[in-house]
């Protein structure tokens, strides 16, 4: 099996700053707070703050994760699926599996996962119905009410003018984002954003990078989105690069 991976370049910590889409981000009747651990950076939406919380969970998270890494350093580096550990803790067993079925390393899952298993604990701990949390462009979003996600492609034309609709059904969901052109993320290909939707948003986020990998050229779009379509619990995709667009699955586009 070829690579079809990324790994996580070192986060400049000035490119918290850089993140000016964060200043968009609006959800009636949740609070916006952020909260950062090493590579870590979370914008979290919520009925309330409560940056101790979730800080908590990030520490509790990444302390497993990196154990794991230190029993088992390839899971940082691979580049491809490695064989699962059945003794990992949930959130790297997640990581393993949405690898599998990607086909990429299972570090390609870390932004997506880690999204999803600070949401859901808030979830848990505070009895909260609706949540949002942003890891560096990859979502785990929960609401009650239909949402608007706007897409940022860089320097695509289509940056910031085409969104996601969302029914308050489709959620909880991951809706992941790589991208060759915006980002400390490593992507083999040359899309500006690949957007993908899944139920586990550590799936969403490793074939967002698949996906991502396999967009080279303007003629690699259609290929690459029947290649979303076969992997089990995608429920959409969605390629931009340059002035082009594809989409399949349960995306339902709207102008910004």
């Amino acid at each position: 099996m070829a690579d079809k991976s990324k790994r996580k370049r070192p986060l400049d910590p000035a490119s918290y700053q850089k993140r000016s889409y964060r200043q968009q981000m609006r959800a009636a009747g949740l609070v916006a707070f952020e909260v950062r651990l090493k590579e870590t950076d979370l914008q979290i939406l919520a009925p309330q703050e409560d940056s101790a919380s979730a800080l908590d969970l990030v520490r509790f998270y990444r302390n497993q994760l990196e154990n794991h890494i230190a029993a088992r350093p390839e899971f940082l580096t691979a580049m491809s699926p490695l064989s699962p550990d059945p003794l990992a803790p949930p959130l790297v067993r997640e990581m393993y599996k949405a690898a599998q079925l990607a086909g990429v390393g299972p570090m390609a899952a870390v932004a997506g996962v880690i999204a999803e298993f600070v949401g859901r604990g808030l979830e848990e701990e505070r009895g909260w119905d609706e949540i949002i949390v942003e890891n560096g462009g990859d979502i785990y979003l929960r609401r009650q009410t239909d949402s608007t996600v706007a897409i940022f492609a860089g320097a695509s034309p289509l940056s910031n003018k085409i969104g996601l609709r969302l029914k308050a059904g489709q959620t909880p969901t991951g809706l992941c984002t790589s991208s060759a052109s915006v980002g400390h993320s490593l992507s083999l290909g040359r899309a500006d954003a690949v957007t993908v939707l899944a139920r586990s948003a550590a799936l969403a986020d490793a074939v967002a990078t698949r996906i991502g990998n396999e967009t080279k050229r303007d003629a690699d779009i259609n290929q690459a989105l029947k290649v979303a379509g076969a992997i089990p619990g995608v429920a959409g995709a969605l390629i931009v690069k340059g002035k082009n667009l594809g989409a399949w699955g349960e995306v339902e586009l709207v102008g910004l």
